[in-house]
């Protein structure tokens, strides 16, 4: 699913026009994504919690040459699902 099927899925189910739907859509994905990189924690429930973890320091290697290279800190976003979404057959 992209996000031009959920755009779809909305226009079908609520009968608004594309280009509302897709603002809909946009507009709760940016909030989405400023939240996040705030750190802030999203829940939806039944659905489940996404959330922005620190993300180890440490060696890897180049594996064209052996080469050890520094991995730098940083931050990952993180998905936990809720129990509803865990138990679809």
């Amino acid at each position: 699913m992209i996000k031009l099927d959920i755009i779809n899925e909305v226009v079908n189910r609520t009968s608004i026009t594309k280009t509302k739907a897709e603002m809909a859509v946009e507009t709760v994905f940016e909030s989405m994504k400023k939240a996040l990189a705030r750190g802030d924690r999203i829940e939806l429930r039944g659905f489940g919690v996404f959330n922005v973890k620190p993300r180890k320091t440490g060696i890897g290697r180049n594996p064209r040459t052996g080469a050890e290279v520094s991995i730098p800190p940083g931050k990952a976003v993180r998905f936990k699902p809720g129990k509803e979404l865990q138990s679809l057959p």
